[in-house]
């Protein structure tokens, strides 16, 4: 007997939308196993944190006993998804994205049953195609559909360039849920409107269409962008354990928990706990130790979250707090403080030039990890203790 409240409450967990509940209620309750799908275009050789969010929610399906499909999009990586793009986005290569295919398919096996997933490349079915078949696929849609998008459509007012090839994206994206005849497909917030294409080509080619599941996008290490390599404020699931713990810990309290809700395996009860201990006076750091362990043991080991937790407290330890050191207040208003307003107005630098020189050197530590991106900021209500150079510290609450 399948427990079908069970199944939604893990389904559900950290999800922004679902779409059609009701719909995956009667899959779920006639015991079949779901045809559960997510892509990922290759467009660069590593995975991060934000791309597990996905990864992560197709776990819990296979925990619940479905079938999980990894699609790498080699195929649409070679048109360039436009999705949250003010600007054409380039294509890759072949040659790129076959290479950066084979490190996917060796890091998602970090969080993945590799005995319980399908791998599959859209190639499969788009070179089988052919244009004969791509201009039969692009007759299933309109123009003033496809500017029913955000981007575009914005693009569009704007008088902004919109490549031709860009429509084929979405068709695309909803062509490989027919050929792969997915039950459940999921995707970050920003990729709601090719979720939907895919229902739509599914009940023109005479399939039950799937149902959508949308996944929040996790903010990088500034608490304020999405996390992208572009941007400089990820955290690699490649990366060492010593930079997944140290990044961990550099992120803002506040952003701890968006991290446990979408990246934790944690049960909600436990998470609840932690979060009424800090509220009888716990101090946050203890918490977000937990996580960054969780995370490196995930993508590395356990001895190696052991000591990538000795070696951060021995760090920490090593000159990060004198018996001198001021404690200080700068005021936010309401809003996330850089790093480098944190400092100038700390008097830890004198000029915001200075600061940004001194992030660009390394001279700089919060909570005894060094900072090397101008973008972390500090929300309201976090303290941080804050090192320039060898000398200079500061114990600052931003209020």
């Amino acid at each position: 007997m399948v427990d079908v409240e069970r199944s939604l409450q893990l389904i559900k967990r950290g999800c922004d939308e679902l779409l059609i509940e009701a719909d995956l209620v009667e899959r779920i309750k006639s015991g079949k196993p779901l045809r559960v799908k997510a892509g990922f275009d290759p467009t660069a050789p590593d995975l991060h944190l934000g791309h597990t969010v996905l990864i992560n929610k197709l776990r819990h399906f296979q925990e619940l006993g479905h079938h999980v499909m990894f699609l790498i999009g080699d195929f649409t990586g070679l048109i360039g998804d436009p999705t949250g793009k003010n600007v054409t986005r380039p294509p890759l290569s072949r040659e790129q994205v076959v290479e950066n295919a084979k490190t996917y398919k060796e890091q998602v096996f970090k969080i993945l049953d590799p005995e319980k997933t399908e791998i599959c490349f859209n190639s499969a079915w788009f070179d089988a195609l052919g244009a004969a078949g791509m201009i039969r696929l692009a007759a299933q849609h309109t123009v003033a559909r496809m500017l029913e998008r955000d981007d575009f459509s914005k693009r569009y007012a704007g008088g902004l360039p919109i490549a031709i090839h860009e429509f084929l994206y979405p068709l695309c994206q909803g062509y490989d849920s027919v050929a792969m005849r997915a039950d459940v497909e999921l995707g970050g917030t920003d990729q709601k409107f090719n979720l939907l294409v895919g229902r739509e080509l599914q009940k023109h080619y005479g399939q039950q269409p799937q149902c959508v599941l949308t996944m929040p996008l996790l903010e990088g290490l500034d608490g304020i962008n999405k996390m992208s390599k572009s941007l400089g404020n990820y955290i690699g699931i490649s990366e060492s354990p010593r930079e997944i713990f140290g990044k961990v810990m550099s992120i803002s309290d506040n952003l701890m928990w968006r991290y446990y809700d979408l990246l934790s395996f944690r049960d909600l009860a436990e998470i609840a706990r932690f979060k009424q201990e800090i509220c009888e006076g716990r101090n946050p750091r203890d918490i977000k130790v937990l996580l960054a362990q969780e995370l490196v043991e995930r993508f590395h080991s356990r001895s190696a979250a052991e000591d990538a937790l000795t070696e951060f407290e021995a760090r920490f330890r090593q000159g990060v707090l004198p018996d001198d050191m001021p404690e200080l207040t700068v005021a936010s208003e309401g809003v996330a403080m850089s790093v480098v307003n944190v400092l100038k107005l700390a008097g830890l630098t004198v000029s915001t030039s200075e600061a940004l020189r001194m992030v660009a050197q390394g001279a700089v530590r919060a909570n005894g990890e060094r900072v090397s991106d101008k973008g972390v900021a500090f929300a309201p209500g976090e303290s941080v203790v804050l090192q320039v150079g060898k000398r200079k510290f500061a114990k600052v609450q931003v209020v």
